[in-house]
C-alpha cells in the first residue's frame, strides 16, 4: 500500500498514444521499447508513490530527434515524460494517464569548455560527476552536489540545490542559458554566456525548476567555479538540534563563507555508523567543509569552533586528509540508504522543506517533536546553511495507521515551513506529491502558473499531472 497522492482531473488518450507509438516504433526500432521491465524502470523513483509506467520509452541521441519524437507526440496528443537518471523524489517521472518517456540518457556529451570564462555547455544526460571529472584539469569545478550523482537535465528541471548551496548558489544561480524543445517540438534557446542581460523575459529562469512541465531541455549553459586553493572540514557534536541549528544561524549571520554545513540527526548518525562504519557520537551533529586559501580556511574554521563552544559544540574534529574528508561526505550522501538500516524492510518517505534561517531552530525543533509523538520514526538531514532540511520517514507500508500518521505529520511539516515564510520544498520540487500545497504558499500567483502553463503547452502533453493542482 502506498501513500495517497492528489491526482489532478487527466484523461487518458488511447488513440492518440497508440499512433504515436506506431510512428516512433518504426523510426527508432532498436531505441525504442514497450517491454514492461523497461516502462516500469522509467516510471519508478525512489519515491512512496505508486509506480506509474509509460507505455513506451524512446532513447534519443541529439536535439534533433528530442524535436522529432515531440512533434510527433503533440500531432497525436500523446503525453511526454523526460528521463534522466531516475533519481527524483517526488513522482516527476510517473506517467499518470500513460504516454512516451523519452530517455536522455546517451545526450551525455560535454559539448565545449570556456575555462578562461568559466563557463561549459553539456547535454542534459551529463552527470554531475561525469563533468567535474572532465573538468578535473581545467582548475575548475561545477559545485551543485544534491548528494545522488543526478543528470544535469534532472538537476535544471528540480532546480536542484545542495551540500554546497549556501556558498555556490543552487542551479537557478549557474544556469546560464539552455535548449529547450517547445509543446510543439519547437527548439528554443534561452540566455547565453554572458553573465548578465536585460535583454526581454528570463526564460531561462523559467524553465529552470518547471520539471519538464514546460519543455524538455536538451542542452545547458553552466557558470563553473574556480578549484578552492585549501579545503578542510570536519565535525562536531551537539547535545541537541536546537543548539546544532542556533550556532548554524550564528555562523551565517556572522557571514563565515563556509562551503557546506550540514546537520543530522542523532538517529541519522548511528544509520550513518552502521552503514559507513563510522564511530561518531550518536547525538545532532554538524558536518562542515571550508573553502579557500590556507589561511583563510583556518581562520574560518577557528571562528566556527567558538560559536559551537558557545552554543554547547563539543570539539570540532577536524578531518585533515582529503581520504579522511571523502569518507565523512560519502557518509552524508548516503545517509538515505543508511536509514533503512534502522528498520530493514521498511519503505522510505522522503520529503524536504525549506525556511528563512532565523526560524530554522524553531521549525526543526518543532518537526522533529511532531514526529516522536505521532510515534513515528524518522532520520532528519538538512543543508541547514540556508534553511532546508529533509526527512526520511520509515513505515511498515502493510500498516494503514502508520500511513495515515505520516501523511498528517507531512502535512503539518510543509504548512508549518510556509507559515513561517518558507516553502514545502527547498529542492525535490513538487511533482505529484506536493501540488496541494502551492495554494497556500503562491496564493494568486498560482493562477498565473496555470496561465503559462496553458500558453507554452495548451494540449497539456508535457509531464502532465506534475506540479500545478489542475493540469
Amino acid at each position: 500500500m502506498a501513500l495517497s497522492v492528489e491526482q489532478a482531473s487527466l484523461e487518458r488518450n488511447d488513440t492518440g498514444i497508440a499512433k504515436a507509438i506506431a510512428i516512433l516504433q518504426e523510426r527508432f526500432s532498436n531505441r525504442f521499447s514497450v517491454s514492461k521491465a523497461v516502462c516500469e524502470q522509467h516510471g519508478h523513483t525512489t519515491t512512496w508513490l505508486p509506480n506509474q509506467a509509460p507505455d513506451a520509452v524512446v532513447f534519443a541521441q541529439s536535439t534533433e530527434e528530442v524535436s522529432e519524437i515531440v512533434k510527433i507526440c503533440a500531432e497525436h496528443k500523446a503525453p511526454v515524460i523526460a528521463f534522466g537518471t531516475g533519481s527524483s523524489l517526488e513522482g516527476h517521472l510517473n506517467a499518470p494517464v500513460g504516454g512516451i518517456s523519452i530517455d536522455l540518457s546517451q545526450m551525455n556529451k560535454v559539448i565545449e569548455v570556456n575555462a578562461e570564462d568559466m563557463d561549459c555547455r553539456v547535454q542534459p544526460g551529463v552527470t554531475r560527476k561525469q563533468l567535474n571529472s572532465d573538468l578535473r584539469d581545467t582548475g575548475l569545478f561545477f559545485p551543485i552536489d544534491p548528494g545522488a550523482d543526478a543528470s544535469i537535465g534532472g538537476m535544471v528541471a528540480t532546480r536542484a540545490s545542495g551540500t554546497n548551496a549556501v556558498r555556490y548558489g543552487t542551479m537557478k544561480d549557474v544556469v546560464l542559458g539552455l535548449t529547450v524543445v517547445t509543446a510543439s517540438g519547437d527548439v528554443i534557446h534561452t540566455g547565453g554566456r554572458a553573465r548578465k542581460s536585460s535583454a526581454g523575459y528570463d526564460l531561462t529562469r523559467l524553465f529552470v525548476g518547471s520539471e519538464g512541465t514546460l519543455g524538455i531541455v536538451t542542452e545547458v549553459t553552466l557558470r563553473l567555479n574556480g578549484q578552492p586553493e585549501a579545503i578542510s572540514g570536519g565535525v562536531c557534536p551537539f547535545p541537541d538540534i536546537d543548539s546544532a541549528c542556533k550556532a548554524v544561524i550564528a555562523t551565517i549571520q556572522c557571514g563565515i563563507p563556509v562551503a557546506r554545513i550540514e546537520l543530522l540527526s542523532a538517529l541519522q548518525v548511528k544509520a550513518c555508523n552502521i552503514y559507513s562504519k563510522l564511530d561518531l557520537e550518536e547525538v545532532p551533529t554538524l558536518f562542515l567543509e571550508f573553502h579557500g586559501t590556507p589561511a583563510a580556511v583556518r581562520e574560518q574554521s577557528e571562528l566556527f569552533g567558538s560559536i559551537a563552544e558557545e552554543f554547547g559544540g563539543s570539539e570540532f574534529k577536524w578531518a585533515t586528509q582529503a581520504e579522511e574528508r571523502s569518507k565523512l561526505w560519502a557518509a552524508r550522501h548516503d545517509a538515505y540508504w543508511a536509514s533503512f538500516t534502522l528498520r530493514p524492510g521498511a519503505k522510505g518517505v522522503a520529503t524536504d522543506a525549506c525556511v528563512p534561517i532565523s526560524k530554522l531552530a524553531e521549525c526543526v525543533t518543532a518537526t522533529v517533536s511532531d514526529v516522536e509523538e505521532a510515534g513515528l520514526l524518522a532520520t532528519l538531514v538538512g543543508h541547514v546553511g540556508d534553511g532546508n532540511f529533509h526527512l526520511l520517514v520509515l513505515v511498515d507500508e502493510n500498516n494503514q495507521q502508520e500511513i495515515d500518521a505520516t501523511e498528517a505529520m507531512i502535512e503539518r511539516m510543509n504548512y508549518r515551513a510556509i507559515d513561517m515564510g518558507g516553502t514545502c520544498t527547498g529542492e525535490h520540487g513538487v511533482g505529484q506529491g506536493k501540488p496541494k500545497y502551492l495554494k497556500r504558499e503562491h496564493g494568486k500567483a498560482l493562477d498565473v502558473m496555470q496561465a503559462v502553463k496553458a500558453a507554452l503547452d495548451p494540449d497539456n502533453i508535457m509531464n502532465p499531472g506534475k506540479i500545478l493542482p489542475e493540469a
